[in-house]
């Protein structure tokens, strides 16, 4: 063969290339080499074995040796002849791929089912003398799943686990009403602020009074608040005091900065933070690291954005420096702070007066308590502020709402005398159990100690 022949021969074998040519997927179709994934090397080197030794060293055969022999091949799957491999699998179609992907995408990205919430209270109780008053405090449900109600001179216990109710107490006229109360953290105790500036503590088991804190107020007493063992009160005075329940001399410091009423206090779930609104519409925000027996303390913020009462005061229970306040009548608004900083972070006109604010604690939403003119519960979705549903029933201003201690149930209580229970937040989600580990060999078995 001429060199030109044998150049000619080369070029058609080798498929000469130019440089970034796009590749034909036939090209080197003719090379044959073994893909060493997909080769069993063991039993390569078995059958080789096998088949030397035939050659060397004849065996002699039986029928059941070769019966053996057949049944020992088929269970080990050494029945193959093939012993390199030229091919993988082939490869999955890049559609089936991209379906598969899609559909594991959509089953990631399902919606969450929509909770669904009543429109009408689920119980509906009667209030009866239930004073029709915008600064008091009349309502509260304890950790111990007890609800007490102040309806005019007497304070009464609802058992929210059997519906029960009993009487605590019923004051004389010349110390009534009732104008606050407020169970202690452990849901046994609890503080009642009176009309004549007083404030009794109860035990709601023995039903026994257990003490009375004097010399705190100088008027009606319409706002308390828990901080472990301190119980602040908040009076018409526009003065707040915070009292050791534990010692003889209760009174351990005093806030000054309202200069009316105060109706709302809120402890922050810290207890380092403490909100506290008045008929002044102010909302201040005092540090409890600051706080002096000696002198009245100085605020951390005043905040002056409300053009009306501020009595709704509620902490969120997701993020410890955010405050929601709600404004009165004249002013309607729910405002978000940023207790840390004082900055306002969001401001919603609401239409109608706010009286109550409660938050979800297994979602972020918030329930708010209106009065005049649609006197309705709205639910609202937090941030965005849009509302998710509106729980109508009664037919005057609602004036006060409290949260079952499992944070499903509201109560709210209105100027109708009525009392009202809505399961507005659902059921929470019960925890699925950790996954046990391996369970350990022979478990079943009794042990010999």
């Amino acid at each position: 063969m001429d060199a030109g022949a044998a150049n000619s021969s080369y070029n058609k074998a080798t498929h000469y290339r130019s440089p970034l040519q796009k590749k034909n997927s036939r090209d080197d179709l003719d090379r044959f080499i073994p893909n060493r994934s997909a080769m069993d090397f063991d039993y390569a080197q078995y059958m080789l074995m096998e088949a030397r030794k035939g050659k060397e060293n004849p065996a002699v055969s039986s029928p059941s040796r070769e019966a053996y022999r057949k049944q020992l091949a088929e269970t080990f799957n050494m029945n193959r002849t093939r012993i390199l491999a030229f091919k993988n699998k082939p490869p999955t179609p890049s559609k089936a791929v991209q379906i598969e992907s899609l559909a594991a995408a959509a089953h990631q990205a399902k919606p969450k089912t929509r909770r669904y919430i009543p429109q009408t209270s689920e119980r509906t109780l009667d209030a009866p003398d239930l004073v029709d008053d915008y600064y008091l405090n009349l309502l509260d449900w304890g950790s111990a799943n007890v609800l007490a109600i102040a309806l005019g001179n007497t304070v009464y216990l609802w058992d929210a686990s059997n519906g029960a109710t009993s009487e605590l107490v019923t004051l004389d006229e010349e110390n009534g009403p009732v104008t606050s109360v407020k169970w202690a953290p452990d849901g046994r105790h609890i503080a009642v602020g009176l009309n004549n500036s007083e404030v009794q503590l109860w035990d709601s088991i023995s039903n026994k009074l257990l003490r009375t804190l004097r010399g705190c107020h100088s008027s009606r007493v319409g706002a308390l608040d828990w901080n472990n063992q301190i119980l602040t009160t908040g009076g018409m005075d526009g003065q707040i005091v915070n009292n050791d329940v534990r010692i003889r001399d209760h009174i351990v410091e005093t806030y000054r900065g309202h200069h009316q009423e105060v109706c709302g206090l809120r402890w922050s779930a810290s207890g380092q933070q403490l909100a506290s609104g008045g008929n002044d519409n102010l909302l201040h925000i005092w540090d409890r690291s600051t706080a002096s027996s000696n002198s009245p303390t100085q605020w951390l913020h005043r905040l002056e954005d409300h053009t009306a009462a501020v009595k709704a005061l509620a902490w969120c229970p997701f993020q410890a420096n955010l405050l929601a306040s709600g404004g009165g009548g004249g002013d309607r608004c729910i405002k978000f702070w940023n207790t840390h900083t004082g900055a306002c972070l969001n401001s919603v006109d609401t239409g109608s007066q706010v009286c109550s604010l409660l938050w979800n604690k297994n979602e972020r939403e918030l329930l708010s308590s209106h009065g005049f003119t649609q006197n309705q519960l709205t639910l609202w979705k937090y941030p965005s502020m849009v509302k998710i549903a509106e729980l109508t029933g009664h037919t005057s201003r609602v004036l006060f709402m409290s949260q079952s201690p499992d944070g499903c149930t509201v109560a709210s209580a209105a100027a109708d005398e009525t009392l009202r229970f809505w399961n507005v937040f659902g059921t929470p989600e019960v925890a699925k159990p950790a996954s046990k580990a391996a369970q350990e060999p022979f478990a079943h078995l009794n042990r010999i100690r």
